[in-house]
């Protein structure tokens, strides 16, 4: 009998995360397993469904291996994973639901306007929110002290895209964006990035339905701007559409995109049609088999029905940098709790996690340095 990949890694993610989760310390002081859970909310229906089941089960690879050998510290790792189905105010409600619960931290909410809306619930309560996707860059604020980042901001994916325009001497830029969160978070960090670069404002943008192939106005608009390279802030659907209509519109200049574009979905979006194209990453390539923490998120994937991807490996890298949280607090304090981990967090500013560098609380532009942009080959291949 097949079992579907969804039903089969979501259905084992909710079995085992439908657990009560009473406070960590009390369990330990009744004699039972200690434990920490995490509540999680992704999309894993709507428009980023394929992008929020990679992420969640990249986290849930990690924490399913650790909890396999005694867990972090001593304390096993579970996920309580929600549907918001890319919407904010369900990811709100979420939050909510998951705190009512008494999860000990709110870990990998994701998309920009659901991690802002999310945050908003969490933030009174001081509740820990670790490692969101795409998150806005007013979430990296200094003053959030309860907020730590696995992911760059949208800021300094800007900042590397417009330097790299620049060194190709391309003055004419123009933005694709989704008319959500997102995309204005993304139009904004770019403008920033040619001011602070010193570069000439960019020459048109355009809006469109988020991860619709809607595109038509957007293309007529930007086709007669005439620029040299266009950035894109949107997802696969939107991103694969309007490159395609572009190309038939006779336009013949560069396209760039950020991580959020999702590299595998878009890869299946456009087949060889995705030659060429610039994106940004945040982590390394699943492929990068030279780097040690690759080989190690190969071998546990290995043993399991999942396939590679960048989202994956971003959701294993954050769940692991969470666990070694765990460790290093329970080795301290003996007390992962709330406190002990905030305090252990703030002090992760270069944490080398196997060959690639986390600083879960940076300074703007300080996380230029781990992203790459890599193209695509027609056959699929990732070169830098």
């Amino acid at each position: 009998m097949s079992i579907n990949r969804r039903q089969l890694v979501v259905g084992g993610m909710f079995g085992s995360a439908m657990v009560a989760s009473p406070a960590v310390m009390a369990q330990a002081a009744k004699g039972g397993a200690r434990k920490l859970v995490l509540g999680q909310s992704v999309p894993l229906t709507g428009a980023a469904d394929q992008i929020g089941l990679a992420y969640l089960n990249g986290a849930k690879m990690y924490f399913d291996a650790i909890n396999a050998k005694n867990g972090a510290g001593g304390y096993k790792i579970e996920v309580k994973a929600l549907d918001d189905g890319y919407n904010p105010a369900k990811a709100a409600a979420n939050a909510k639901q998951l705190m009512d619960d008494g999860v000990d931290a709110l870990f990998g909410f994701t998309g920009t306007a659901s991690c802002d809306a999310a945050y908003a619930v969490a933030k009174a309560s001081g509740t820990l929110f670790f490692a969101p996707f795409a998150a806005s860059d007013t979430l990296h604020e200094p003053g959030l002290s309860n907020v730590f980042h696995v992911r760059p901001a949208l800021a300094d994916e800007a900042y590397k895209v417009v330097r790299h325009c620049a060194t190709l001497n391309q003055d004419r830029i123009a933005v694709f964006a989704e008319d959500d969160a997102m995309g204005r978070a993304g139009v904004a960090a770019i403008n920033q990035a040619l001011v602070d670069l010193k570069r000439p404002p960019i020459v048109a943008s355009a809006l469109s339905p988020v991860n619709s192939d809607k595109v038509e106005p957007a293309v007529a608009a930007l086709m007669k701007a005439q620029p040299q390279a266009i950035i894109q802030v949107s997802l696969f659907n939107s991103s694969a559409a309007f490159i395609r209509k572009m190309r038939r519109a006779g336009y013949g200049g560069q396209f760039l995109n950020f991580s959020v574009v999702g590299i595998d979905p878009l890869f299946s979006a456009l087949g060889k049609e995705i030659g060429g194209i610039v994106i940004s990453q945040v982590v390394p390539s699943p492929r990068s088999t030279g780097t040690p923490i690759i080989r190690e998120y190969l071998e546990v994937l290995n043993q399991t029905d999942q396939t590679p991807s960048y989202e994956s490996v971003e959701g294993y890298i954050a769940a692991k940098t969470f666990a070694e949280g765990v460790r290093r607090s329970s080795a301290g304090s003996g007390k992962p709790d709330r406190a002990g981990l905030q305090k252990v967090f703030e002090s992760m500013t270069d944490y080398d996690i196997g060959g690639f560098r986390v600083n879960l609380r940076p300074k703007k532009y300080e996380s230029v340095r781990v992203i790459d942009l890599v193209t695509i080959t027609a056959d699929g291949k990732v070169v830098r």
